[in-house]
């Protein structure tokens, strides 16, 4: 989605178990003429019952919440609102709730630290379908790939082991170089309207080469798009 192609109103549910943080944060974005706060909720089972009650259009979810936390209540979430954006808005830095906030669904994972105008931004860019991931946890979402590449028990460094099989051929090998510069853009964070701009062709020409980046690479998510590119070193 373009700018001109977002609905009138984006129908937000909030998901927090702090009652004084749900009031701020509605308060901050009814600012917005552009959102609309339609509920919210402060546990897993309510904020079900709110998402199909309600279908948000996006939902801001903390993770720690009473009895579910908020990546093991994704699931479920997407079900009750389907198409629903859900992006993680939480205190957690932790590597292996941002991956598994990922595998689950979210589109997005923020800390509760970003500035007012950086979370409207990442509303709407979740909304035209980028994926958005705090600054800050970039680093850990490459480590947590490579964490799971490697498998469990994977010892920290070579001391101790047989020679090394030859490194298998990069995924990336098999992407043309525009879609590799595509990729690189994706790695940056840019959504398709910027990849575009920046390499001089049309924002539908980037949509073709991103299915096509997202065949190839056998990825579900621009997310794990990025996390691969970053991965081998192309960012």
């Amino acid at each position: 989605m373009t700018p001109t192609d977002l609905p009138p109103k984006i129908r937000i549910l909030v998901v927090d178990d702090h009652t004084l943080f749900r009031r701020g944060l509605t308060a901050l974005l009814q600012r917005d003429p552009q959102f609309e706060v339609v509920g919210d909720a402060g546990d897993a089972n309510q904020a079900q019952r709110r998402a199909e009650e309600l279908r948000p259009d996006v939902i801001l979810l903390d993770n720690h919440l009473p009895g579910v936390n908020g990546v093991d209540a994704l699931p479920a979430l997407l079900v009750a609102a389907p198409g629903v954006r859900v992006l993680m808005l939480t205190v957690s830095e932790d590597e292996n709730d941002l991956a598994a906030a990922l595998r689950r669904g979210a589109c997005g994972y923020l800390l509760k630290t970003i500035e007012g105008d950086a979370l409207a931004a990442a509303i709407r860019r979740a909304m035209r379908g980028d994926s958005v991931i705090a600054e800050e946890m970039t680093g850990k979402l490459v480590a947590a790939y490579r964490g799971a590449a490697a498998g469990p028990g994977a010892p920290a460094n070579g001391a101790g082991l047989a020679p090394a099989p030859a490194a298998p051929a990069s995924p990336l090998a098999s992407l043309s170089p525009r879609e590799q510069d595509i990729l690189r853009g994706i790695a940056r964070g840019q959504g398709n309207k910027e990849i575009a701009r920046s390499l001089g062709i049309a924002e539908t020409t980037v949509k073709i080469h991103v299915q096509h980046i997202l065949r190839k690479l056998d990825v579900a998510s621009r997310v794990q798009a990025a996390v691969l590119a970053s991965a081998h070193g192309l960012g």
